[in-house]
């Protein structure tokens, strides 16, 4: 893997993981929002709009744009270290060449919970669960892991170079 940081590397602050994960929150919200409006023109050709109250486009929407998220989380950090999100911010994962399957724990706990926000009830807990690794981010001093990081043995670090 190119580009591995420092063992000394400073964590990143909490406000540039948000900013990262923002940016890329923004991209697959679009890509959300496009998978919604073909599934719901689909559904609604075939006759199928109005089953389960009219959700099923946003449960497919949102389970394919959260898989889709949840892909290339690991696909990135396996490749690169990082998603467009943490290059942007300048930041990265750390310690760099971990193992494809310790990335892919690392993407099942955060952000493949996506995948469950267009199911009804369900995205309470999904999104209670996103706030709490937010949180749990915060407290965590000084490293500043969500278990996430802690279940793939992991840190975000500054990109000093």
């Amino acid at each position: 893997m190119a580009g591995t940081p420092p063992a000394d590397a400073p964590p990143a602050e909490w406000w540039e993981r948000l900013g990262a994960r923002l940016i890329e929150a923004l991209v697959f919200g679009v890509f959300y929002y496009i998978l919604f409006i073909a599934l719901w023109g689909i559904f609604r050709t075939v006759g199928m709009s109005e089953v389960f109250g009219g959700r099923l486009p946003g449960v497919f929407a949102w389970l394919a744009a959260g898989l889709g998220f949840a892909g290339y989380d690991w696909w990135a950090h396996s490749r690169h270290g990082r998603t467009f999100g943490k290059a942007i911010m300048k930041i990265r994962l750390a310690p760099g060449g971990l193992p494809p399957r310790a990335l892919l724990k690392r993407a099942l706990v955060y952000p493949a919970p996506v995948m469950l926000m267009g199911i009804p009830v369900v995205n309470l807990l999904a999104g209670m669960l996103l706030f709490v690794v937010g949180m749990l981010i915060l407290i965590d001093k000084p490293l500043e892991r969500g278990p996430h990081d802690r279940l793939a043995g992991t840190r975000v670090v500054k990109d000093l170079r």
